[in-house]
């Protein structure tokens, strides 16, 4: 049987330590609440007196259950206080050295039984451990921020950890309400191991002014529905805090240079510019410590109209291609008002795009998103044709074929001798070179990327590629066009993988290296980013549904292009795709889906 743990201590009370004793508290679990001096002990009463009368205020603690909570709580200053605990968790800044000093004393104040935890999110346990005559009863308890908000716990085992110890430490947790996740000490563990070289990379692209701060954001919240933009997300943490954890990862972890904290961070954390909590960070805050954003020097002004912004007017656009993303397009364009000329391959492939783009828009009347007259209204601005000569007097020319650059530079060719002068040649490819595709044109100027997400109708984001042959007037008119079609167009520059997919696909990658290295499962993974992070889907479940095949496809781009070898597709996933495991689209991907 577990043991029962009847008090716990926690020493450090910052944001983190004060929401481990509240989580401990609100179960009954007695605390005792230890800092290094009376003002940090008040600056962390307050700390969590603050979150449980805001818990009140919202309706979710009752003031009676507020009130036993603290009456739980013990707050002691000096780490004597915890001689009696049967479980001390330390929460402290991440410097090694500090924690060894703390365990070093815990393991002279505490009853012998007592198990010693460190929830550090990148320092070595082991290291930790063996500042210790104990460190068989030393272990990892990695709670993520806000603790009493997020489910997940990394409970993270050294080579002499007991198992009796582990397995008291994950009843412990589910005790809590909480899913662990129990893995071996190693830099990062699963979650910072997956999201730091992500936002380190995001810092990267912001520093080489590929795009900005704002559309770096908007990209990943709304092209992966993440619950936060990086940059964003860094000055929640503390860019002093991803600072250290980078390095600390960096130098643990084999040092991989996409772990190498972007120089950016290092003149940042100096200059003090540390995010919310010293109010101005990558973004500038109402105060420190506020989430409250307000414009700066930095923050884009919008102009009172397109065209202001040299921007074309356009009234007609031609859509060429015939699968899913094409037919997206279409139906987007003619919700907009738009007069549309969808161009395919025959008139059988013409006939099998309306009845796709008229199913689409009837499912929007059933749903109550579209009434019956606004769908006719869509489908009468539509024109079905077979043949490229139909653009002719189009203002904008979108192309939606097949991924395969012959292919597309010989559509432009013939796009560039039917077409008008001034015409927009837009392509939405989402992983070939812009400007390969423009320079089969005698109009560079006139091509951008219009790369949008699927399914088109519903996801808010475009991607607008400028090569470096792109007009401003042209960039100017896909930014307008964005915008009347509802959606958010941001833009950056002909890179492979753009924004979204140089992002994402290398975390992917790293997840399916982690499962490769028999580091975790592909299930405590994928709980790990969607508890831990708030990821709408784990890694493994989304690899699954873009396909495998793709994803590999994506990431061979990435990696000849960017010739980083951290980019280097993972041998597992190629060997599945060899093996035709290619997700949900086969049965089988990281999960067999034929059984459910």
């Amino acid at each position: 049987m577990a043991r029962e743990f009847t008090s716990v201590g926690v020493v450090g009370l910052g944001t983190m330590g004060a929401g481990i004793v509240e989580v401990f508290a609100r179960n009954g679990v007695d605390v005792v609440a230890v800092e290094i001096s009376a003002a940090a002990l008040e600056r962390g009463r307050v700390t969590l007196t603050g979150s449980t009368d805001r818990a009140v205020a919202k309706g979710k603690l009752a003031e009676a259950d507020r009130d036993a909570l603290l009456s739980r709580v013990n707050f002691q200053v000096g780490l004597d206080a915890l001689h009696s605990v049967d479980l001390v968790i330390e929460a402290v800044p991440e410097h090694l050295d500090l924690k060894q000093r703390i365990f070093a004393e815990l393991d002279r104040v505490c009853k012998p039984e007592a198990i010693l935890a460190t929830n550090t999110s990148s320092l070595s346990v082991t290291e930790i451990s063996v500042a210790t005559t104990r460190p068989n009863q030393v272990i990892g308890i990695h709670f993520f921020n806000p603790a009493p908000v997020m489910k997940l716990v990394e409970v993270v085992r050294t080579v002499v950890t007991s198992a009796d110890v582990v397995a008291d430490v994950e009843a412990l947790c589910e005790r809590l309400g909480k899913v662990d996740v129990t893995i071996n000490d190693r830099a990062g563990f699963i979650a910072n191991a997956l999201l730091f070289g992500y936002l380190n990379h995001a810092v990267s692209m912001f520093e080489s002014r590929y795009a900005t701060r704002e559309d770096i954001d908007a990209a990943m919240k709304l092209g992966c529905g993440l619950p936060m933009g990086p940059l964003a997300l860094m000055d929640l943490i503390g860019l002093d805090t991803a600072y250290e954890i980078l390095d600390t990862m960096y130098r643990r972890g084999g040092r991989d240079r996409r772990h190498a904290p972007v120089p950016l961070i290092k003149q940042m954390v100096t200059a003090g510019l540390l995010g919310r909590k010293s109010g101005r960070g990558f973004y500038t805050y109402e105060r420190p410590g506020s989430p409250v954003v307000v414009p700066d020097e930095q923050t884009p002004v919008a102009s009172e109209s397109a065209l202001a912004d040299g921007a074309r007017g356009i009234a007609k656009v031609g859509v060429v291609g015939s699968g899913t993303m094409a037919t997206g397009i279409i139906e987007v364009f003619a919700k907009a008002g738009y007069e549309v000329v969808s161009v395919t391959r025959g008139a059988e492939k013409s006939a099998k795009v309306f009845e796709s783009v008229k199913t689409s828009l009837n499912k929007g009347v059933v749903r109550g998103k579209l009434s019956e007259a606004d769908r006719d209204a869509a489908l009468g601005r539509i024109n079905w044709s077979a043949t490229l000569e139909h653009l002719a007097d189009v203002d904008l020319v979108v192309e939606a074929v097949v991924e395969e650059l012959s292919v597309k530079k010989a559509l432009f060719a013939s796009l560039d001798e039917i077409c008008k002068p001034g015409v927009v040649l837009a392509t939405t490819t989402s992983s070939l070179p812009v400007i390969d595709v423009a320079m089969a044109t005698q109009r560079p100027a006139d091509v951008v990327g219009l790369h949008f997400f699927n399914p088109a109708p519903i996801m808010p984001l475009i991607e607008v590629v400028q090569t470096i042959r792109t007009s401003t007037e042209t960039a100017a008119t896909a930014k307008a066009v964005c915008a009347t079609l509802g959606k958010t167009g941001v833009v950056c520059g002909d890179r492979s993988g753009f924004i979204v997919n140089a992002l994402l696909f290398p975390y992917l990658n790293d997840a399916v290296k982690m499962l490769e290295a028999s580091y975790s499962t592909a299930d405590d993974i994928d709980y790990a980013m969607k508890l831990g992070c708030g990821y709408p889907m784990g890694p493994f479940e989304l690899l699954d549904v873009v396909g495998l095949d793709v994803s590999l496809a994506i990431q061979r781009e990435l990696y000849l292009e960017l010739r980083e070898p951290g980019f280097a597709p993972a041998p597992l996933l190629e060997h599945l795709v060899t093996a035709g495991y290619l997700g949900r689209k086969s049965g089988r991907g990281f999960r067999d889906h034929t059984r459910r």
